[in-house]
């Protein structure tokens, strides 16, 4: 999701340059974005107002911003913005030690995956200060066409896990949905054509089933094993709030038995795949 959201930054007149870790990953960035790529973290923080993280976990950005030297490379009064799914209790002590450097943090996920990414429709969740929220607000602005000041540092992120956690459990609900129907002799796109006219619509039956599910593409951008990373992170903000989560344990259970089965790049679609081929086991 990198390649559109620094092409959006670039057309509306930002100075960006971009780093990854893969040199494979810097030279189709490079050429598809039109973005200058440097050769490590410190070089892409030198001199920026702004750092946008787009990174898998918490793990990756605490070894970049720490053990990789970019917090104590960024200049006084900077902001890192984690727009990645990270976890938010990590989130809050990464923050408090970019505070002692002088350096703000906000947490920004999104929601809307690579075609929200390209045309710039981005949910986007920010958690922060609400000085440093809005000091990123414009840039935030040119991502997302709905962005949000949620709370303090953290809850961006545990927002974003329980939203996810919420399209994981519609996605199961509403592949079994589909299952059922075509086993009773429903067509597939007439059920869901009815069921989005209906109260049990969903943005899986309306995006995910019809174009990455019945087309057999199964290529929506999003790993399974980051939805897997989400939800376990979600039922973790649970936990903390000690607000227990049957449903959320169960769907997390199927997820992470699909994950153990399924191919280490698999999209997250296709568990609708996997759902069906269980079921059919004797």
């Amino acid at each position: 999701m990198g390649v559109p959201m620094a092409s959006r930054l670039v057309a509306a007149g930002y100075v960006v340059c971009s780093y990854d870790a893969d040199p494979a990953a810097r030279e189709r960035f490079a050429r598809e974005s039109g973005v200058a790529t440097v050769g490590s973290p410190v070089e892409a923080a030198a001199g920026a107002r702004a750092v946008v993280l787009m990174l898998p976990d918490s793990s990756v950005v605490g070894r970049v911003l720490l053990a990789d030297g970019l917090l104590a490379s960024a200049a006084p009064g900077a902001l890192v913005v984690d727009m990645g799914s990270s976890d938010p209790v990590r989130s809050r002590e990464l923050a408090a030690v970019a505070a002692q450097r002088g350096v703000g943090f906000v947490d920004a996920p999104v929601s809307g995956g690579v075609r929200g990414a390209v045309a710039g429709t981005l949910a986007v969740m920010a958690g922060g200060s609400e000085a440093d929220v809005a000091a990123v607000m414009p840039l935030l602005g040119v991502l997302g066409g709905k962005v949000l000041h949620v709370g303090p540092v953290g809850c961006g992120h545990a927002l974003k896990a329980l939203n996810n956690l919420l399209s994981a459990t519609s996605l199961l609900a509403s592949a079994e949905a589909l299952r059922a129907g075509r086993r009773f002799g429903i067509d597939p796109n007439v059920l869901l054509d009815t069921i989005n006219g209906s109260t049990g619509r969903s943005y899986s039956t309306e995006v995910k089933l019809p174009q990455y599910v019945l087309s057999g593409t199964f290529d929506s951008g999003f790993a399974l094993r980051l939805m897997v990373k989400d939800v376990g992170i979600a039922l973790g903000v649970a936990e903390a709030a000690q607000a227990p989560m049957r449903l959320g344990e169960r769907t997390a259970a199927l997820w992470r038995e699909a994950a153990s089965t399924l191919p280490d790049g698999a999209d997250h679609t296709e568990i609708a795949r996997w759902l069906d081929e269980e079921l059919e086991r004797p």
